[in-house]
Parts: structure tokens; sequence; C-alpha cells
């Protein structure tokens, strides 16, 4: 059973969760143009390597992001967007 490690509840089991999509910066709606939306709203990246992604615990309604290594499959950490670490 593959688990992930809710930042709110600790471990559980991957039937509690949804993936929510690749962490991206949306552009101001307000001074882009149709190119960078374009852009936002159909391209993503296909590399392989660590990747931001959003998750959504289903039990107790949280988001969070988790870095994933999209090569193994193997989750690297999780938190909550509001406590994102300094290095990002």
């Amino acid at each position: 059973m593959k688990i992930i490690c809710c930042p709110v509840n600790g471990p559980r089991p991957l039937q509690e969760f949804r993936f929510g999509g690749e962490v991206r910066f949306m552009p101001d709606p307000g001074d882009s143009s149709d190119e960078q939306w374009a852009d936002y709203v159909f391209n993503r990246s296909g590399e392989p390597g660590v990747k931001r992604e959003w998750w959504y615990h289903i039990a107790s309604g949280t988001w969070f992001v988790a870095e994933r290594n999209t090569v193994t499959d193997e989750f690297v950490r999780t938190y909550l967007y509001e406590d994102q670490p300094a290095d990002e």
C-alpha cells in the first residue's frame, strides 16, 4: 500500500488523496498577452524529475504541496502552501 504523509494528519493511505496537478504560477490577468495565457492553460513541463504538485486529503479537506520524483514515484516531502520551505 502506498502511503503519503499529510502535513496535517501524518501518514495516510493513497486512497485518501486526490492529485491536483503541478504547482504553477498564474500570470496576471490584466497584464498578460493571449500567448502567455495559452502557455499557462495548455503547456506543462513533461521532463522527469522532482515536481511540486497539489494534493488534496479528502478526509480532512486539506490542500497541500507535495514534492514527488516522477521517475521513482517517491514523495520527497509534503507541506502546506503557506509553510513553503525557505529554499523555494
